[in-house]
């Protein structure tokens, strides 16, 4: 099995830094997906209640017969489910649905600014975290602004921050605050949608290597030190995607990757997105 380097937390847990991410799965194809996953070597199942495949998630799991100590999943609480309540309900359908007695990771969805209810989240969290319903908590889709007010008003800050990224949208400067704070930065749609896929020097590190397009993006994200979590429901996709340690890249192909940042989204901006 490919031996997946672990990212450590700053509350002294870690995360396998590939794993493999369920947003899209089909509900009826989700259990067969995360079964073939973990078959694969996957040992991180990155999902959300807004998926509406934790089901599926729970069920590839437990079909796999891999252990639940060796699996590390992750789950989020959704826009309209914020509020301290609110939050510790969605916690708790979760943990019933995917069939598990704590989760390794819950995130808040996004910050949704408009409803300020984030930081009152962000302490339901904190106490969820303390009687152990799941091991860290972090969020998702948070700018620099909504990171630092948690951690100002809370003092605690988040082990994660899921945000999009890839070769288009690199956020060097979000990562950076991360890093400040002792964040991991976690990508979402780490392959931007294989925009990216003709670029030069994506051709040219493939070309060199023997890999294809979508290997060298998720080979960059290892080594800036991005958690990453790619999705594919084919088995053959799935492990093609698992298989980025056995090569790297150069400084100069990674500094010529860096020049393909444009600032360019595929999904919504974190400061004004409230969809419920």
């Amino acid at each position: 099995m490919t031996d997946i380097p672990r990212l450590r937390f700053h509350d002294g847990n870690s995360i396998p830094q590939l794993g493999f991410g369920i947003w899209q799965v089909p509900p009826e194809a989700a259990a067969e997906a995360v079964h073939n996953a973990l078959m694969t070597g996957y040992r991180m199942i990155d999902g959300a209640y807004l998926y509406m495949n934790e089901t599926g998630l729970g069920e590839g799991l437990r079909r796999s017969g891999v252990p639940r100590e060796d699996v590390f999943i992750t789950t989020k609480v959704w826009n309209n489910e914020q509020g301290r309540d609110k939050a510790r309900a969605s916690v708790e359908r979760s943990l019933k649905t995917i069939g598990v007695d704590q989760l390794d990771l819950v995130l808040i969805h996004w910050p949704v600014p408009s409803q300020d209810l984030y930081v009152e989240t962000w302490r339901a969290f904190i106490e969820m975290r303390n009687e152990g319903l799941m091991r860290s908590i972090g969020v998702s889709n948070f700018n620099a602004d909504h990171l630092e007010r948690i951690i100002s008003e809370t003092g605690e800050a988040p082990v994660l921050n899921q945000i999009e990224l890839n070769p288009e949208l690199q956020q060097p400067e979000m990562r950076a605050v991360n890093a400040r704070h002792g964040v991991v930065t976690q990508a979402w749609t780490p392959l931007g949608n294989a925009r990216s896929f003709a670029a030069d020097p994506i051709v040219a590190a493939a070309s060199r290597t023997g890999k294809s397009p979508a290997q060298v993006i998720i080979r960059w994200h290892i080594q800036l030190g991005n958690a990453v979590i790619p999705r594919s429901v084919k088995p053959e996709r799935q492990a093609q995607n698992l298989d980025v340690f056995d090569f790297a890249l150069t400084d100069g192909e990674m500094n010529a990757i860096s020049g393909l940042d444009v600032g360019l989204r595929t999904g919504p901006d974190p400061s004004v997105f409230k969809m419920m």
